[in-house]
Formats: C-alpha cells, structure tokens, sequence
C-alpha cells in the first residue's frame, strides 16, 4: 500500500471513531423499551437499573407495600394501568373502586389474557396470587368479596403498576384504549364507596347493614390492630388491637354514608365501651373507620346527632381507616347461612 493508501485508511478509522465517541448511550430510564406488541421481560440488571427498590421487592420478590401508603389506592383518574416491568396493560379506571383496603382495587382485569393466578400458601392459609403473563411480575391478590355483578377483588400493588391518564393513552402507545373513556364523565366504579364500621360481633352488624337499600356487598373482617393477617382464634383473645368489622360496598346514588352511620347507630349500643351484650373485649369496641376527610366530618356529625338518642354519653371512636382482613370463610354472611344464630343487634328506634 503507497504512503496516500496508509494516510486515507487513517483517516478512515479517525472517522469511524469520532462516530462511535459521539454515539449517546439510551437513558437508563428508557430501558427496557416498551414494545406494544410483544411484551417481554427486561434482564434483571434492566431490572435493577430501572426500578425503584420497592417496585423491584414487589414485583420480583412477591412483596407487599403498605396500606393508604401508596400511590394509587386513592387514584380517581381515568386511565388504564400497565405493568411497570413490562407496560403490558392489566386494568383500567373504569373497573376501580374503593374497597376499603388500602390498595388499588378492581372488579376485573382489562386485558384477562396478560394474568395467571396462582395457589399463594405464604401466609398459612390458602390465596389466589396475581401475576402478570409476560412479565411474570407479582402484581397481588384475588378475592370473591367484591362488588357485583362480578364478585371479584384484585388488590393490586400500586408499585407493581404503572398508570397512564386517559390524555397520554396515545403518546403512550395505547391509542386502542381511547374508546373505553369516550363521552365518560367518569369511572364507572367511583360510582361505588366503601364504609367500614365496628360495633360488637360482626355477624349481627352484617345482617342488618346488607339489608340496606343501595348496599351492592358486605363483608366481615378484622381491622384496627396490630397484627398481621389475624385468625379468628387470634382476634377472640382480645390481645391483637383489632375490632370485629363490616365493610360495606355502596351505590351512593341510592343510599349515602350518613345514612349508613344512622343505621349503624341505631342496631347497636355505643355507650358501652368494649362491649356489645354479653361480649366484652376490644375486639368488640364500637369504631367508625373513615376513609377520608369528608367521611370523618360526617362520622363525627352522626355522633353527636346519636348522643341525643341516647342517656350516656356515646363513646363510639372515629379513627382511620387501616388495612382489613377479610375473616374466615363461614364468618361470611353467617345468619343467611344460619338463620335464628346468635345475635345481640337490633334496631333500638
């Protein structure tokens, strides 16, 4: 090769250096890159980049955030969710309501085929896990205590999800959602509210509040204490701070919160402090479990209306609401299961 060959060559590869210097390696937010049409699952060092450390202990590690310590437990938006791993869609707006437990909550899936359920025995009794399909992220947990016409709950970590509003469906890549939100004032499901209330054993307070016009669905819990994932046998003791609870699904349409707490009112005696009847032990104190701002200024108003019913002073407390623990299976619905069962709740006016 002559002397000019060896200086163009030089020349070349000075190029094609200069070239690859220049190159910007992709931002590490944008990887992995969502692909619409193929949802795949990152590498676990895409993973760790890419994810905070709580995203990456739920949806990698089958972790569970806090309760009303999230960040869409209270989303009212309208949109859809993605998985955070992979922006495979999972749920939409139009199917989110207020279960009362401190996670995003829905009645449905959006897309049914991007889930698996899986047996979940962690926790020494039987559950039904939720993951994702491509991703396989834990996204939480299905139960059969929601509101109708499906009768279905996911709660959902918001840490496994990643929301999109209705307005960047389209930047986003998920124009085909857009109909879903046409002419909409609003999510369906916030049509829904959710009270939880404590007044003695839950069996009679339950059969009384489902009779409620307006009320979609009921069930018995244990909330307000300390420990995790409490057992009948454990909450009877008296020893784990929880209460005996309803939670109740409501058309506020057809009824409201007010008059649910007037109902609560008057089935049980909220001067007696522990105690309902011939069961005594915090377990069965009287406590109203709000939800939000507006609920505890109409928690406290029925109060003071109930104190004008009554000759003691009422000493029902008004407390957040903290994570519910759906009791045990024959708790449920226990005097439509069996009727003339014990009770000690009745309407006192």
């Amino acid at each position: 090769m002559t002397q000019n060959g060896f200086i163009l060559m030089g020349a070349l590869m000075a190029l094609v250096i200069a070239s690859l210097a220049e190159a910007k390696p992709p931002k590490a937010e944008l990887l992995p890159r969502w692909n619409m049409k193929n949802y795949k699952k990152p590498t676990q060092d895409q993973l760790k980049k890419n994810l905070t450390d709580l995203q990456y202990k739920v949806t990698q590690k089958d972790a569970t955030e806090r309760a009303f310590k999230n960040e869409y437990w209270d989303n009212k938006r309208q949109g859809i969710y993605v998985d955070i791993v992979s922006g495979e869609p999972l749920f939409s707006s139009t199917h989110k309501y207020d279960s009362g437990s401190g996670w995003p909550s829905f009645t449905q899936p959006l897309e049914k085929d991007h889930l698996t359920l899986h047996e979940d025995r962690s926790l020494f009794r039987t559950r039904t896990e939720v993951r994702s399909k491509h991703a396989d992220s834990h996204l939480g947990h299905v139960f059969d205590d929601g509101p109708q016409p499906t009768g279905k709950r996911f709660c959902i970590n918001s840490a496994a999800v990643k929301f999109i509003p209705k307005e960047d469906l389209k930047k986003e890549g998920y124009k085909e959602y857009l109909p879903l939100f046409e002419g909409a004032k609003g999510p369906a499901a916030e049509k829904l509210e959710t009270a939880v209330l404590a007044g003695g054993c839950f069996w009679g307070v339950e059969d009384l509040l489902r009779k409620i016009p307006g009320v979609k669905s009921t069930d018995v819990g244990y909330t307000g204490g300390l420990t995790k994932d409490p057992t009948y046998s454990e909450v009877k003791l008296g020893t784990t701070g929880h209460a005996e609870s309803v939670r109740i699904v409501f058309d506020p349409s057809v009824t409201s919160y007010t008059t649910i707490l007037e109902h609560f009112f008057r089935l049980h005696d909220p001067t007696t402090i522990n105690q309902q009847g011939n069961d005594k032990g915090t377990q069965y104190r009287s406590v109203i479990f709000v939800l939000n701002e507006e609920q505890r200024k109409a928690a406290l108003e029925a109060k003071k209306r109930a104190q004008l019913k009554w000759k003691n002073p009422v000493v029902t407390e008004v407390v957040d609401a903290s994570q519910f623990y759906p009791a045990e299976d024959y708790h449920q619905d226990y005097l439509v299961k069996n009727p003339g069962g014990y009770t000690c709740h009745y309407y006192r006016w």
